[in-house]
């Protein structure tokens, strides 16, 4: 008997998921793409994914739905069994059901056939029996077979579920990724904890009204010097006919009187100015603020509309205090 040590426990699930990915790549392609379009046409539809399974299978199904979910697919999960005492009222026409089923003869999941079948919803089923009830009922039947399961004496679903849930994840990806969905996407759908702060927007972020430094490019440097120390932010924005037409930063000033002394106060905010100073947009993400400042060894961005009128600007750190950085 081979000797079930954890890390030949590992190997074997490692060997699952690279036997899944070889199907994927050669006799369940077209399968997989169909389910995907499947997925895609369903949510265009304004259709909900609803996905099952009963034990182990079913708590990776809650876990499927939740990926589908957070990746612009609205899912829910079914309990097989609470479905047959009244939850099948969840399921509407329009929907498709992902059922998740190692044997492929569950009961509690064959017993919903019917009512699928009437509603007239697509049926994608995660089967490691291509030849059982479930997978024949199905418009799509996605192979989860496994050399072996884990579990030492080969009962327990281990590696099976564990291919399930790759299986599940890739689907899920993949509609996403067929659907256009973009960090802004994800970023509303995430907007508490770690993960929201490091996909909030510049909108999110950016001092605006009262708080942006503004002057004219008429105003004096003494001028300039006053509006930057009162909006400590580090910077001024230059702002002509309403819109952004230079910026003058503490870098700015330093290098302008070491190059022209007591003269430079002399100067008007025109005069000192950069005139093609880095702009973002309100609606980037915070991510994208930071690489640039990175780029660019700068430590504020003016964010303005596509007419270059001034929205707001952000700092450094701005970023710092949700731990972005």
């Amino acid at each position: 008997m081979t000797e079930h040590t954890p890390s030949r426990l590992v190997r074997i699930e490692a060997e699952a998921l690279l036997a899944l990915a070889e199907r994927l790549d050669g006799p369940m392609a077209a399968g997989f793409e169909r389910a995907v379009s499947i997925v895609q046409q369903c949510g265009d539809a304004r259709g909900r994914v609803v996905v099952t399974g009963m034990g182990k299978s079913g708590i990776i199904a809650q876990k499927i739905a939740a990926t589908l979910s957070s990746t612009g697919s609205p899912a829910l999960f079914l309990h097989p069994a609470e479905a047959v005492h009244g939850d099948l009222g969840m399921l509407t026409r329009g929907d498709v059901v992902i059922a998740l089923s190692a044997s492929g003869e569950t009961e509690e999941i064959l017993r919903l056939l019917v009512t699928i079948r009437r509603i007239g919803d697509a049926l994608i089923s995660f089967c490691c029996d291509m030849n059982s009830t479930l997978a024949k009922a199905s418009d799509v039947a996605l192979d989860c077979g496994v050399p072996a399961e884990a579990c030492g004496m080969g009962l327990a679903p281990t590696a099976s579920t564990t291919a399930m849930l790759a299986l599940g994840d890739a689907l899920a990806i993949a509609v996403s990724l067929r659907k256009g969905f973009r960090p802004e996407d994800f970023a509303s759908l995430h907007p508490g904890g770690k993960l929201g702060k490091k996909l909030a927007n510049i909108r999110q972020l950016m001092h605006t009204g009262e708080a942006i430094p503004r002057v004219t490019p008429e105003t004096s440097m003494t001028e300039v010097i006053y509006e930057m120390s009162r909006k400590k932010l580090g910077v001024t924005t230059v702002e002509a006919g309403g819109k952004l037409v230079g910026i003058i930063s503490d870098g700015d000033l330093r290098r302008l009187l070491e190059q022209d002394g007591p003269e430079a106060l002399k100067k008007t905010a025109g005069e000192a100015m950069n005139p093609k100073p880095m702009t973002i947009s309100a609606d980037q993400l915070a991510v994208r603020a930071l690489s640039l400042m990175e780029e660019k060894k700068i430590t504020s961005l003016v964010a303005v509309d596509a007419e270059g009128k001034i929205e707001g600007v952000v700092h450094l750190h701005d970023l710092w205090e949700i731990e972005l950085i």
